[in-house]
């Protein structure tokens, strides 16, 4: 019985921000941004943390991960003074708008603790960040290119740093980021505590993992099934040339007032954000081509509503957080399926429903069968709108014993209206080798 009421009572205390060993002023912190329950990979990781364990988590956006390293890191740079301010944690992140979001917690929980830090990333100017860092920090939040530049010229010595943080690490492989990692973590002292959050992990992370951790804890937070079940989720079939159109027409007749629409590519959602704003709806895109200062500037009218819908590349999207986002719209399906699972988590949180819309062209049925297949679920279609082309469409539902055809291998199938468009061309080249090449007008 004595063993019992013990074990409820640590329970309780894992339950509340108080049963984790953090301060005084970060319980104030927190209490003043209205949090009083630690989300499930707070609860494991901060005690970790602060018995000194290096950290390997996988958690996807929307779990309270940048609280998770930010409130121990806090805690021990504070219980630990040094007469010297120089970096102490270095944390790199793969967007802009990640490192600004990061910025703005450390900011928040450690605004009692006397503690300064500063935000690095490019597409603005550097003299501010080097006037900040001229002054000291203990902390730097950094893209990796930005940072490596400000080393370059002399700007940032990593000599004292304590701790190292790689956040979203699978993004920042996937941009390319792997060598100036490596360039960066080889002026970092090799007596450090790291830390390294992802939400997938690719064979790339697991090296990466191996080569900068030692001995590390892990921690392996997945989506819960009660929050994928607020977010209603529909595939609707259409031809690719028709998306625009059934977006238009879903907008007006929801209605929907306030989405996160995602797209392959930044051509592909500025071409998108001009068709909108022919047809009245007010859409603004955010990707790797606007600076920093538009981007910064779209995302704020999103969020206060200005810009009812925001086009993003997955790339440009890390970082983004919107309260009480309603919508999320697959204009084109990803091409990794655990992607699908993080762009969806944007909507339905904190006990809020929300609705998750796909749009599946016939060139992307297979990766719609890849997303059934990883997220074990089968996703409601709505098959009228594709009742013409259901022939060509062909049956989406889950076949295990079928073959999967991939992606790339219907990208390279040759389609009716293609074939006939190459044998137009043939025509008309076999009409300029009959009648020999024009003559040129002098």
């Amino acid at each position: 019985m004595r063993a019992l009421r013990i074990s409820k009572l640590k329970f309780r205390t894992m339950n509340s921000f108080e049963g984790l060993n953090l301060s005084s002023p970060i319980l104030q912190a927190l209490k003043s941004k209205g949090y009083t329950e630690p989300t499930p990979v707070q609860q494991k990781a901060i005690p970790l943390i602060l018995a000194g364990h290096d950290l390997f988590g996988s958690a996807q956006t929307g779990t309270g991960k940048t609280a998770a390293f930010a409130l121990p890191l806090l805690q021990l740079m504070s219980t630990k003074k040094t007469s010297h301010r120089n970096v102490r944690t270095l944390v790199l992140a793969p967007t802009r708008e990640l490192a600004i979001q990061i910025s703005d917690s450390f900011h928040a929980y450690g605004k009692n603790l006397g503690l300064k830090h500063a935000v690095i990333y490019g597409g603005v100017s550097q003299h501010q960040q080097t006037m900040a860092l001229k002054k000291g920090v203990d902390t730097i939040i950094a893209t990796p290119g930005r940072l490596l530049d400000l080393m370059n010229q002399g700007f940032v010595k990593l000599n004292d740093v304590e701790f190292l943080v790689l956040d979203e690490a699978d993004r920042m492989l996937d941009m390319g980021f792997i060598h100036d990692i490596k360039r960066i973590v080889s002026k970092v002292p090799h007596e450090r505590q790291t830390l390294l959050f992802s939400a997938t992990i690719p064979t790339a992370i697991k090296k990466l993992a191996h080569d900068l951790l030692r001995n590390p804890s892990s921690v392996d937070i997945k989506p819960e099934k009660s929050e994928t079940k607020l977010v209603k989720q529909q595939i609707y079939l259409v031809e690719k040339n028709d998306k625009t159109g059934l977006l238009c027409k879903l907008i007006d007749d929801e209605p929907i007032a306030h989405a996160l629409i995602f797209t392959r590519t930044r051509r592909g959602a500025d071409k998108l954000v001009k068709a909108l704003n022919q047809k009245g709806i007010r859409s603004q895109a955010i990707h790797g081509d606007k600076s920093q200062n538009q981007r910064q500037r779209v995302l704020a009218d999103f969020k206060s509503k200005k810009v009812h819908m925001l086009v993003a590349t997955d790339v440009a999207s890390r970082g983004i957080d919107v309260k009480e986002l309603s919508h999320v719209i697959n204009y084109d399906m990803p091409e990794q399926s655990d992607t699908y699972t993080h762009r969806i988590g944007r909507t339905g949180r904190a006990g809020a429903e929300g609705i998750a819309l796909s749009f599946c062209s016939r060139e992307e049925r297979g990766l719609l069968k890849d997303i059934q297949k990883y997220s074990s679920q089968n996703i409601s279609v709505v098959k009228q709108i594709a009742e013409k082309n259901e022939a060509a469409f062909g049956s989406l539902s889950v076949d295990e014993n079928s073959e999967r055809t991939s992606y790339r291998e219907q990208r390279n199938t040759p389609h009716t209206h293609q074939k006939g468009f190459k044998e137009r061309n043939f025509q008309r080249f076999k009409s300029k080798k009959k009648f020999g090449p024009r003559s040129r007008v002098s």
